[in-house]
C-alpha cells in the first residue's frame, strides 16, 4: 500500500466530514466548493502555515513533528483511534522501516485452545487481517466452522464480505461489515507492506462493490466491546453482547466472547444451539501451535 495515497485520503475524508459550524469557524459568504473543511482551514485551526499543510496531507511526512501532528487531529477533531492512525502513517516506526522479513507466523498457544474448550460462550481468537486463528465449538455453530475451510479463506473479512451466509446471518449486515473494514484499514495503517494485506484487500476489491465503496471512505475503529443482532437458521434471532480481550503475548491477537442475556429469549436459543453442537457429531478440534491461514 502507497502510504502517501493513505494519509492524503484519510486527511482528506477526515476534514471533508467536519463543517465550519462545527470547527467554531466563523461563516464566510459564497459557496463552498468542497465539503467540510478546506485546506486553509485546517491549517488555520493547526496553527500552521498552509503550505506546511499541504504538503502534509499530500504524504510529506519527512520530519514532521509529533506537536503537529497533535494540532491536526485536534483540528479534524480525530477520536483516539483515529489519532494512533494519523501517527502510524506519518511517523512509521523504525522498526517497521527496516523490517525487511515477512511478518512471523501468529500461533495460538495450546492454553488458550484449552481455554477455549472450557468456555460456555461462543469465543473466536482472532489475528492478522482479521484472520480467524482458533474458534470453540459454538463459535463454529453460530458463525461458521472456519476449521473446515481451506486455510486462505479462515478470515473474518472474507466471511463477511464474500460469502452469502453472512448476509443472512446478521441483521446488521452494513454495520457489520463497515465495522471489520474499518478494523482492517487500522491494521493497514500498522503494516502497509503486509503482502498477505495486500492479497486479501485486492480480493474483496475485485468481487465486492461495498467493499470497494467503504474503503474509499478511510474509517478505522477499534472495537472492545458492543452488540450484534443475528438471525441463526437453526434457532432464530440471537442478540448477543461481545467483548474484545487482548491475548497476552502477541498484541495482535485477540479473544472475543459472545454472551447473551442472563434468562432472555436469546439466552434459551443459545442453550438450544449448545445443546445441538454437543450432541453433533463433528470431529473434535485438532489441538497444538496452530498458526494464522496461509495464502
Amino acid at each position: 500500500m502507497d502510504r502517501s495515497s493513505e494519509i492524503r485520503e484519510f486527511l482528506r475524508t477526515r476534514r471533508a466530514r467536519i463543517t465550519p459550524a462545527q470547527a467554531g469557524l466563523a461563516p464566510h459568504g459564497g459557496a463552498r466548493r468542497v465539503p467540510g473543511l478546506r485546506r486553509e482551514e485546517v491549517a488555520q485551526l493547526a496553527g500552521v502555515s498552509v503550505d506546511y499543510y499541504i504538503r502534509l496531507e499530500r504524504g510529506r511526512t519527512q520530519g514532521v513533528s509529533e506537536s503537529v501532528l497533535e494540532a491536526v487531529a485536534r483540528a479534524l477533531q480525530l477520536d483516539d483511534t483515529e489519532r494512533a492512525h494519523l501517527f502510524d502513517l506519518a511517523q512509521p516506526t523504525a522498526a517497521r522501516t527496516r523490517r525487511k522479513r515477512p511478518l512471523a507466523p501468529q500461533r495460538v498457544h495450546p492454553v488458550l485452545y484449552r481455554t477455549l474448550d472450557s468456555l460456555s460462550v461462543p469465543a473466536v481468537v482472532q489475528g492478522r487481517r482479521t484472520d480467524v486463528l482458533a474458534a470453540n465449538k459454538l463459535a463454529h455453530a453460530l458463525y461458521t466452522d472456519f476449521e473446515a475451510r481451506p486455510h486462505r479463506e479462515r478470515n473474518f473479512a472474507r466471511y463477511v464480505f464474500l460469502d452469502e451466509a453472512a448476509r443472512t446471518l446478521y441483521a446488521d449486515w452494513e454495520q457489520v461489515a463497515g465495522d471489520c473494514l474499518a478494523m482492517l484499514r487500522l491494521y493497514a495503517g500498522r503494516h502497509p507492506d503486509d503482502p498477505q494485506l495486500t492479497e486479501l484487500i485486492g480480493e474483496l476489491s475485485l468481487h465486492s462493490d461495498t467493499f470497494r465503496r467503504m474503503w474509499a471512505d478511510h474509517d478505522v475503529q477499534a472495537h472492545t466491546t458492543g452488540t450484534k443482532r443475528l438471525h441463526h437458521p437453526l434457532v432464530g434471532d440471537l442478540t448477543l453482547d461481545y467483548l474484545v480481550l487482548a491475548v497476552e503475548g502477541d498484541p495482535e491477537q485477540t479473544l472475543t466472547l459472545y454472551t447473551p442475556e442472563p434468562a432472555s429469549p436469546s439466552a434459551a436459543a443459545m442453550d438450544i444451539l449448545a445443546g445441538w453442537t454437543t450432541a453433533s457429531t463433528t470431529a473434535p478440534q485438532a489441538h497444538g501451535e496452530a498458526q494464522e491461514p496461509a495464502r
